[in-house]
């Protein structure tokens, strides 16, 4: 029983640390690869939920409506939440890209992290869209008939890592073609690039739009995983600087290292809990302060010991097999 109950623990953990996964590879497109400080990550987390959730949930009906109040309910499947999320998201994305990539990166980072917060706030304020700050519950799960409900973690394991390796394959082979290469000469010097003939505008928003897809997976992912969403879960914090540790731990322009390091820093964020829990009883109300201590701590052994990330950024990415 014991067994179970630490196997049980350790799978909701891999699927969260799936989900981070899928937006660490979603930045690492735009950071990694392309240079574009994104720190509007939880915006796009938050709208890649939102969307899947009313895609596939129907509409509140009878006396539930009088309670839970939702622009629209399509009732579709799993599947049309996730492609409905990634192209909300990109359409979004290209819009933000248009308007601020011609500036700068500076322009970019402040729009970004603007309209993160902005649509954290609607989502919160306008109860008519999706339920105000109560948000939205009881969201169906795909594959969910199959097993008995307390077995079902592993089933939604299994599509996160499904969808995780479809994601990982998608990109790389995207990132050893020649509009991979462009887009680090792009990172290392646009100049030259535009004079190369590329059209430098036109990749970036490209690459925005395309990591802004991903993130909206990560975002219905999610979703379907907790059945219940509201503004608050969407905060920088875990919507966006936890993502930005988890590539740099791991390593910016790499994709295995924006896995390994969701996976590491996850397991970090949740082991820290484990060690504040022995503390004693007059330093219980300090916990989560020393929480964030450790794990600060933990992360500089990292950065000191390895300032490129554990796996660093790969050097040769010509060819998908060598």
């Amino acid at each position: 029983m014991e067994f179970a109950g630490i196997l049980a623990y350790l799978v909701s953990l891999a699927i969260m640390a799936g989900i981070y996964a899928v937006f660490c590879l979603g930045l690492n497109i735009q950071w990694g690869y392309t240079g574009l400080f994104n720190i509007g990550i939880a915006g796009f987390f938050c709208i890649g939920a939102y969307t899947s959730a009313m895609i596939t949930s129907p509409m509140p009906t009878g006396t539930y409506a009088h309670y839970v109040h939702q622009l629209f309910g399509l009732n579709l499947p799993f599947v049309f939440g996730l492609i409905g999320a990634a192209s909300i998201c990109g359409i979004v994305a290209f819009f933000i890209g248009f308007a601020t990539l011609r500036l700068g990166d500076d322009y970019l980072a402040i729009a970004t992290l603007g309209i993160a917060e902005t649509f954290r706030l609607i989502f919160n304020n306008e109860q008519w869209l999706a339920n105000g700050p109560r948000g939205l519950m009881g969201l169906p799960q795909p594959l969910a008939g199959l097993v008995d409900p307390k077995n079902y973690n592993y089933i939604y394991l299994v599509i996160v890592i499904v969808i995780l390796i479809l994601i990982y394959l998608l990109i790389e082979q995207a990132i050893r073609s020649p509009w991979g290469r462009v887009l680090r000469s792009i990172r290392e010097d646009e100049i030259s690039a535009a004079m190369s003939g590329k059209n430098v505008l036109r990749f970036k928003i490209q690459a925005l739009v395309f990591g802004a897809m991903i993130m909206g997976v990560g975002g219905a992912l999610y979703a379907h995983y907790t059945k219940a969403i509201s503004p608050d879960v969407f905060t920088p914090l875990y919507g966006t600087f936890i993502i930005w540790v988890m590539l740099m731990a791991g390593g910016s322009g790499n994709n295995k290292g924006a896995i390994l390091g969701a996976f590491l820093i996850w397991g970090m964020w949740i082991g820290t809990k484990f060690m504040t829990d022995l503390l004693p009883y007059t330093l219980k109300a300090r916990a989560p302060y020393i929480r964030f201590l450790l794990i600060g701590i933990l992360l500089e052994f990292i950065l000191i010991y390895r300032p490129q990330g554990i796996l660093g950024e790969e050097k040769k990415v010509s060819k998908l097999i060598e």
